[in-house]
C-alpha cells in the first residue's frame, strides 16, 4: 500500500517540457532500495553479474526496438544505471507511435522508453530468479532521474561523468558504503 507521501509525489520532470522532443537526455535509474544487485566494482572496473548483464542487454535492445532512439554513453553500476539517449523525431516532432500493452498506441516519450526498459529488465530478472527457485523481486526504485542535455559541452561533460563513474565509486553518493 502506498503512503500519503508516495501518492502525492511532486513530479521531478521539467514542467511544460515535451519529452517527445528531439534531443539528448541523461537518465539515472536506481535499483530498488538502492541495493547493490547488478555487480561489483573491482579495481575501478564494473564487473556485472547476471542481473547487470540483463540490464546491459536490455539497454542495447532499446535502440533496436525504437527507431527514434539512439544510445550514447552508458554504464551499469552496482545499484544504479546511467545512460544518455537521443530521441530523434521529424521536424514537425511527429513520430510513428509504438504499441504498448493492450495494443494501445503510445508516443515515444522519454518516460515511455524508460518505463519499457525498466519493465523488460524486471521481467527478465524475475524469469531468471524463477528458474532458480527464487521469489520475484522489485528490481527498480519507482521513477527515475533525468536531465535534458542542452548543448555539446553538457553532452561531453555527461559522457565523461558516466565513463568515470566506476572510478569514482568509493566517493559516489549512491554507494551504500560511503
Amino acid at each position: 500500500m502506498l503512503t500519503d507521501t508516495e501518492k502525492h509525489r511532486r513530479s521531478i520532470r521539467f514542467a511544460g517540457y515535451d519529452y517527445r522532443k528531439s534531443g539528448g537526455y541523461f537518465v539515472t535509474i536506481c535499483a530498488a532500495n538502492k541495493r547493490c544487485v547488478f555487480g561489483k566494482i573491482i579495481d575501478d572496473v564494473m564487473q556485472t553479474n547476471a542481473y547487470g548483464k540483463i540490464v546491459a542487454e536490455e539497454w542495447k535492445r532499446t535502440s533496436l526496438l525504437r527507431a527514434s532512439v539512439v544510445l550514447d554513453e552508458w554504464v551499469v553500476m552496482p545499484n544504479h544505471f546511467h545512460g544518455i539517449l537521443l530521441i530523434t523525431a521529424n521536424d514537425d516532432n511527429t513520430e510513428v507511435p509504438v504499441l504498448r500493452t493492450f495494443a494501445q498506441p503510445q508516443k515515444q516519450t522519454l518516460s515511455t522508453i524508460v518505463g519499457a526498459f525498466k519493465s523488460a529488465v524486471t521481467r527478465r530478472v524475475n524469469q531468471y530468479r524463477e528458474e532458480r527457485g527464487l521469489a520475484k523481486v522489485a528490481v527498480w526504485q519507482r521513477n527515475y532521474y533525468e536531465r535534458i542535455i542542452r548543448d555539446e559541452d553538457e553532452l561531453n561533460n555527461t559522457r565523461r561523468y558516466i565513463g568515470e563513474n566506476p572510478l569514482n565509486w568509493l566517493e559516489d553518493i549512491e554507494n551504500p558504503n560511503t
